[in-house]
C-alpha cells in the first residue's frame, strides 16, 4: 500500500477557491487525470484532476471548503507512486481552467456515453505527411462538413471575426440531418400522426373518408421542408462571408484539404478540385448508415436515406434493427398501408429508454406489426422476382424464409474518421472511425477540433451543435469547455418516447438509489380532452440529496417537453423546486410538475399513497 495525499496543483492567480461539487467518494477506483473537485473563483469554475491512479481512502475537503495551492484534497491508495503532477491548471492542460456552465452543489449525475477519448489511453498518433504545393484559398478555419455540427461551428467561428470555408458533399448545406435524416423523416411522420388521428375521431362523433396519398405530393411536400430549411442556411452563410466549398475534402497534411468537387444533385464527382490552406480546421464529417454485407444490392433494400426517398408503399416490409430511425420509418410507411416485421438481436426494441416506457408505446403500435421478432438475427437475403427473400436465426425466428416487397437496414450508423485523411493530418482515428477529443474538442493535433457524430456517442444533433460552439470559440481564443451534464433522447414516433439523465435500469445497475415520481396521463385533464391519456411522465431523484437525476415520458409531444426535464437537472432542482413551479393548466407539461408533486407525497391529483 502506498498512501498519497493528492493536493491541489499551481492554480495560477487565484489565492483561494471555493470547492463547489466533490466528484469522488472514499472507496472510489480513479485514474490519473480524472478530475476530483469542481471549484469556483470569482472569474471561473475549474475541475481538479488527480494526479495518480488508485483508490480514494480518505476525503479531506467537502462542498463550501476553501482550498488553495498545496491544500490535501485526499487521500489516495496509489496504484501508480512514480505517476508525475499534472501541469499547473491552464498551462499544459487544455480546458481546465475553462469557465464552466452554472453548476449547482448537487450530486454528480454521471454523464452520458463519454467520446472515444475517454478510456483505454490515449491512440497512437499517425505520423503527418507534408506538402510542399500551392494552394487555391487559404482562411482562418476549415470547416469539414456542413451538418447541424458543421455549420453551426462555420457561422460561430465567423461571427467571432474568423475567415471561414465550409466543405460539404451536398448540393445544400444542413448534411444528412436536413437533406436525408432528421427534417425530412420529421415532415413525413407529422403526416402520418394526422391521418392516424384523424381515424379515431370516429368515435367522438367526426367521420372522415378514407385518406388517399399521392406519393408525388408527399414527397414535394417533404422537399419543400428541406428546401426551407437549407434555403436559410446558404442565405446566412453569405450574410457572414462564409466561403461554401462543395465537395469531398480530405487533409493532404496538417495545414491542407484538397477538395474535389461533386456536382449534380447527388453527390458525384466532377474531376475537378481545390487545394484549401488553414489555420485551424474542425471535422465535423459525420456518420453513415451500417450497410450489412450479406445483403444484396437492389433497389428494394435500402436505408434511411433511402427510405424517406418513398418511391413506392410496399405491402410488406422488414425493419432490420429495432431502434429508433427504423421504427420512425416504419411508422410512416404503416400508416401508408405497409404491413412491417422487426428483426432485433437484443431482448428489446429501442434500447437506451426504461421498458416501461416501450411497454406503452408498444401496446399501441401492435396493429402496425404482423412480427417483432426478439433475440433473433438476420443470417442471409437474396433477390428474387417476387421480394427480398431473407433468412433468420433466433428465439423468435420463423421457420422458413421470408419474403418482403422492402427492407430496411437500420442497425446503425458508423463515423466517417476513416474516410477524410485524417492520419495525413497527424489526426488519431480508433479502428472503429471515431477521433477522440478532450473537453475542448481539440484533437491530438492542437489546431485540429472534430465534433458531431465522429467523436462518439450519443450521434444527436443537439449534441453536435453545442460542440460545434465550443470549438469555434476555443478556436477563436474564447475559455469554453463541452460540460453537459446529460444530452436528451427522443423517439418521434407515435406516441413520443423522450428520455434524459439516469434510466431506472442505469441507476439499478450503478447502484444508486432513486425515489420516483410517476404521474399517468390518466389523471391529465389535457391528456384526457385530448383523447391521448395512455402516456405518463415519471421524474428520477437522487434518494439522499432529493435532486432530479434523471426523467422520461411517453406520449404525445414528449419531445417537446423533455428539455424542462433536462435543464432540471442541469440546475441541480430538488422534486420542491419542480412541483411548486408553477404549470399552467390544463397542458400536458404541467404532468412534469405533478410528477415532482408526486415524488415529494404533495399530488393532490393522484390517489393518496399508501401509508
Amino acid at each position: 500500500m502506498s498512501l498519497i495525499d493528492v493536493k491541489v496543483p499551481d492554480i495560477g492567480d487565484f489565492d483561494e477557491v471555493a470547492v463547489i461539487e466533490v466528484l469522488v467518494q472514499p472507496g472510489d477506483t480513479i485514474r490519473a487525470e480524472q478530475s476530483l473537485v469542481t471549484v469556483e473563483s470569482d472569474k471561473a469554475s475549474m475541475e481538479i484532476p488527480s494526479s495518480h491512479a488508485g483508490v480514494v481512502k480518505e476525503l479531506r475537503v467537502k462542498l463550501g471548503d476553501k482550498v488553495s495551492e498545496g491544500s490535501v484534497l485526499l487521500v489516495l491508495d496509489s496504484q501508480d507512486a512514480q505517476a508525475s503532477s499534472p501541469p499547473p491548471l491552464g498551462e499544459g492542460r487544455v480546458g481546465a481552467a475553462a469557465p464552466a456552465a452554472a453548476t449547482s452543489s448537487a450530486a454528480p449525475v454521471p454523464p452520458p456515453q463519454p467520446s472515444p477519448s475517454g478510456g483505454g489511453g490515449p491512440l497512437p498518433a499517425p505520423v503527418a505527411s507534408s506538402y510542399a504545393g500551392g494552394a487555391d484559398l487559404e482562411c482562418d478555419m476549415l470547416v469539414l462538413g456542413a451538418g447541424p455540427g458543421g455549420y453551426s461551428a462555420a457561422f460561430r467561428a465567423a461571427d467571432l471575426g474568423m475567415k471561414v470555408v465550409l466543405v460539404e458533399r451536398y448540393a445544400t448545406l444542413g448534411g444528412v440531418c436536413l437533406n436525408v435524416g432528421c427534417i425530412p423523416s420529421k415532415a413525413l411522420l407529422h403526416v402520418a400522426a394526422v391521418m392516424d388521428e384523424v381515424s379515431h375521431f370516429e368515435s367522438l362523433g367526426v367521420s372522415f373518408g378514407k385518406p388517399t396519398v399521392d406519393l408525388d405530393k408527399l414527397r414535394a411536400h417533404k422537399g419543400k421542408v428541406v428546401g426551407k430549411l437549407t434555403g436559410g442556411l446558404a442565405a446566412m452563410a453569405k450574410m457572414r462571408k462564409v466561403t461554401v466549398l462543395r465537395g469531398y475534402g480530405s487533409f493532404i497534411d496538417p495545414h491542407h484539404v484538397q477538395v474535389e468537387e461533386t456536382g449534380g444533385e447527388g453527390q458525384e464527382r466532377t474531376g475537378k478540385s481545390q487545394t484549401i490552406r488553414f489555420k485551424q480546421a474542425i471535422i465535423a464529417a459525420g456518420s453513415q448508415a451500417v450497410r450489412l454485407p450479406f445483403m444484396p444490392q437492389d433497389p428494394r433494400v435500402v436505408d434511411s436515406t433511402g427510405a424517406l426517398g418513398l418511391s413506392a408503399v410496399p405491402k410488406r416490409m422488414l425493419i432490420l434493427g429495432g431502434g429508433i430511425i427504423g421504427l420512425e420509418m416504419g411508422t410512416v410507411y404503416s400508416t401508408l398501408g405497409a404491413r412491417l416485421d422487426v428483426v432485433e438481436m437484443l431482448d428489446g426494441l429501442m434500447q437506451g429508454a426504461d421498458r416501461d416506457l416501450v411497454k406503452v408505446w408498444q401496446k399501441m403500435n401492435a396493429p402496425r406489426f404482423d412480427n417483432i421478432m426478439l433475440k433473433t438475427k438476420t443470417v442471409g437475403a437474396e433477390a428474387t422476382q417476387d421480394g427480398i427473400l431473407v433468412r433468420f436465426e433466433g428465439e423468435q425466428a420463423p421457420k422458413e424464409p421470408q419474403v418482403y416487397d422492402l427492407v430496411l437496414q437500420a442497425v446503425g450508423r458508423t463515423p466517417n474518421g476513416k474516410k477524410i485523411g485524417a492520419d495525413k493530418a497527424g489526426v488519431a482515428v480508433n479502428e472503429r472511425g471515431f477521433i477522440p477529443v478532450d473537453v475542448q474538442m481539440r484533437t491530438n493535433v492542437p489546431h485540429i477540433f472534430a465534433i458531431g457524430d465522429i467523436v462518439g456517442q450519443p450521434m444527436l444533433a443537439h449534441k453536435a451543435v453545442h460542440e460545434a460552439h465550443v470549438a469555434a470559440e476555443v478556436a477563436a481564443g474564447e475559455k469554453a469547455v463541452f460540460d453537459a451534464r446529460v444530452i436528451p433522447s427522443v423517439a418521434y414516433t407515435d406516441p413520443e418516447i423522450a428520455w434524459v439523465g439516469l434510466t431506472e435500469e442505469q441507476a439499478k445497475a450503478q447502484g444508486i438509489a432513486i425515489k420516483k415520481g410517476h404521474f399517468p396521463w390518466t389523471a391529465s385533464g389535457r391528456a384526457i380532452a385530448n383523447g391521448r391519456d395512455e402516456g405518463f411522465t415519471k421524474l428520477l431523484f437522487d434518494a439522499q440529496s432529493h435532486r432530479i437525476v434523471g426523467g422520461g415520458i411517453v406520449g404525445t409531444h414528449a419531445g417537446d417537453m423533455i428539455g424542462e426535464v433536462a435543464l432540471a437537472i442541469e440546475m441541480g432542482a430538488d422534486e420542491v423546486d419542480i412541483g411548486k413551479t408553477i404549470h399552467p393548466h390544463p397542458t400536458l407539461g404541467e404532468s412534469i410538475g405533478m410528477a415532482a408533486e408526486v415524488a415529494h407525497g404533495t399530488c393532490t391529483d393522484v390517489p393518496p399513497a399508501r401509508r
